[in-house]
């Protein structure tokens, strides 16, 4: 598959070092793209759940797909979201290409777009932060469980399913919430005269335009790599939602960092290599 080139990608919601996280999926889109500017909109690691009991190498291979990219100069902005609150310490922190925030304005092509991740409309991080760990644990549970029923129904040839789905079409306050998330974003970002408002945290891609008293916003979300598995992606001056489907993806039958002249030979990107010409580009 040729590269394709973007502006700019938006990808929020992974939960590395989750079951629940399409690493694979993800490492084969990334290596699809041939983007100017990476946002990662929160979440991409969960430090909530993170344990050294797993965290498998697809995992460890975004992380270097994410650094080869900024080796190769290409902008990257990861902006902070609940599960990886703890790099909040850090905010501000801008090393070479890459930038570490907890919201971001970018003015492109005449507009400006505001950047975050979402969390803090959610009532249940601000005022019960213990029940939305326990909810998230219990959410990993319920895609882990998902994982193996659709194992067997792929088995048998039936259709997979999404419990988290399912549950969700069923609770009418979950699609209320959804609602009021989005209607909330988009009457900040007009009050602010954004032209783009831009989240992550719901696990719902999104790409309309919503219409407040005070005027109108396009609302936009970049959904995750759990259960949708979906991108925003910015190029000629329109915005899109990515939605990963295997058949267009042929089998990524050779490691990142092969020489391109087809030799089967694998090599590991080491991380060390990559940091000392981040250094080298910096200094």
């Amino acid at each position: 598959m040729a590269k394709r080139s973007l502006d700019i990608v938006v990808i929020s919601d992974v939960h590395l070092g989750t079951y629940g996280c399409h690493a694979k999926e993800l490492l084969k889109y990334l290596k699809s793209i041939n983007p100017k500017v990476i946002i990662l909109n929160g979440d991409i690691i969960d430090i909530w759940q993170f344990s050294k009991n797993y965290w498998p190498e697809t995992h460890m291979k975004i992380l270097r797909k994410l650094m080869k990219f900024m080796v190769e100069g290409v902008t990257v902005h990861y902006l902070t979201g609940n599960h990886d609150e703890l790099l909040r310490k850090f905010s501000d922190m801008h090393f070479a290409s890459f930038h570490l925030q907890d919201k971001l304005v970018l003015e492109f092509d005449g507009k400006k777009a505001w950047f975050f991740h979402g969390d803090v409309f959610d009532v249940t991080m601000q005022h019960s932060k213990w029940l939305a760990k326990l909810g998230a644990i219990g959410y990993d549970s319920l895609i882990l469980l998902n994982s193996c029923v659709n194992w067997i129904l792929t088995k048998v040839g039936k259709e997979k399913m999404s419990f988290s789905r399912k549950i969700k079409a069923k609770f009418k306050d979950a699609v209320k919430f959804i609602n009021s998330f989005e209607e909330t974003a988009a009457e900040l970002a007009v009050e602010k005269g954004y032209d783009y408002v831009v989240c992550g945290h719901i696990h719902h891609a999104e790409n309309r335009r919503i219409l407040t008293e005070k005027g109108s916003v396009l609302y936009l979300n970049s959904g995750d790599w759990v259960e949708s598995l979906t991108a925003l992606e910015y190029v000629d001056q329109q915005w899109k939602i990515f939605q990963y489907e295997a058949k267009h993806f042929e089998e990524d039958l050779i490691e990142e960092g092969v020489l391109s002249d087809g030799e089967n030979l694998k090599h590991k990107l080491d991380i060390n290599v990559l940091l000392e010409k981040i250094k080298l580009t910096s200094s």
